[in-house]
């Protein structure tokens, strides 16, 4: 071996021993200051995966996934993620238009099957898009654990479901349009939601998640913990995963539908819910796996006004990362506080969860989410 050829080698060794050491680097600082997070926020739990340039460059979990039996939290555990679970039914959704059998302006009475007007405008359809952007003047405040809420022949309180302002005009996060919209793909695919997904995203995708608690090893899923300001106590929310196990025995296709909360109720990891967010990140493609067009992916995280950045449950926001627009979603439920958010262009994304913190906010968003996803850029990205 000549010489010119030895001193390739050796600099291709130095360069490669370079860059695994400035890894471990990264990766120990990133740490170091996430555990001091944890400490400052009182952090039961959290999970993080990156994800740059189409792959998963790092994964950790942090504290405990049981307090009471001390058990730490690892990569594969599960976590409910709440409503990062909305984009699972969008996607559903924009399959369910590709196959020709759903327009985003279908009128959602003729979809659901009974009444879905505001009082107030009568006149005016409440379309699929308006559901799915939270701009059908649809509240929650008759609840949303099940249809009846809405339904003008199970409810004499319907009429309060709706907001006072026209249907497309206005905003107003809404977890019935979702529940709703859960229906409709049970009605137009015959199948039941919970199967839907799982055959349509979940198992294309590789991934170990679903609705139905059934479904999945419970050994995994990560125990959520809300938290007592007055008490500065963490306890167990019991219902997280609850199985519903009568409701589904008596299940009604097209109604029953919100037992499975398509609203919030998906169950997986930070790693697999990284490999989801860099199909959306590559719009609708990940590994060769095409899920959504590149046309409804990009409909997806089109936002329809400034004002609230909502797209159909992909946002876009733009304080998250100085000077970095990101899209995405977050989630909060029983305790947990979620977040998936990536960079389309440029092709990095995060995915925080945390089973339970002393939640504090800055800008709308919960500090652990927002401290740690700066952390995570700051070391493996910028």
């Amino acid at each position: 071996m000549n010489k010119a050829i030895s001193l390739r080698y050796f600099l291709t060794f130095l360069f490669v021993i370079s860059f695994v050491f400035n890894g471990f680097g990264q990766a120990e600082k990133a740490e170091t200051e996430i555990r001091q997070i944890m400490k400052q926020l009182e952090v039961v739990g959290v999970s993080v995966a990156v994800v740059k340039k189409g792959e998963i460059i790092y994964t950790h979990s942090f504290g405990l996934k049981n307090i009471e039996q001390n058990t730490p939290l690892q990569d594969k555990d599960i976590f409910r993620i709440a409503s990062i679970s909305k984009s699972f039914s969008a996607t559903s959704i924009m399959q369910l238009i590709e196959a020709g059998k759903l327009s985003l302006d279908d009128d959602m009475s003729k979809l659901v099957g009974f009444k879905i007007r505001n009082p107030k405008f009568p006149e005016t359809v409440i379309t699929l898009k308006m559901a799915m952007s939270h701009r059908s003047s649809l509240n929650d405040s008759e609840g949303y654990l099940n249809l009846d809420a809405i339904n003008p022949d199970k409810n004499p309180n319907w009429a309060k479901c709706y907001s006072d302002y026209e249907p497309g005009t206005g905003y107003k996060y809404c977890n019935l349009n979702y529940n709703l919209i859960g229906t409709i793909i049970e009605k137009q695919s015959g199948e039941r939601f919970d199967n839907y997904v799982k055959h349509h995203i979940l198992k294309p995708l590789n991934l170990n998640a679903g609705y139905c608690v059934d479904s999945l090893d419970n050994n995994l899923f990560t125990t959520l913990y809300e938290y007592d300001g007055k008490t500065k106590q963490f306890t167990a929310a019991p219902t997280a995963y609850a199985p519903r196990r009568e409701e589904i025995k008596n299940y009604v296709m097209g109604y029953s539908t919100p037992i499975f909360s398509p609203t919030g109720g998906m169950k997986i990891s930070a790693t697999d819910l990284a490999k989801y967010m860099t199909m959306h990140m590559y719009y609708g493609n990940y590994k060769g796996k095409k899920i959504i067009s590149k046309k409804n992916s990009k409909i997806m995280q089109t936002k329809l006004s400034d004002e609230e950045g909502y797209g159909l449950a992909i946002r876009t926001i733009d304080d998250l990362i100085p000077g970095i627009v990101m899209k995405g979603h977050t989630g909060s439920a029983y305790g947990l506080y979620s977040a998936m958010f990536f960079q389309p262009e440029d092709k990095f994304g995060f995915v925080v969860i945390t089973n339970g913190c002393n939640p504090t906010y800055t800008n709308g968003m919960n500090n652990v989410l927002k401290q740690t996803i700066a952390v995570l850029y700051n070391n493996f990205i910028k």
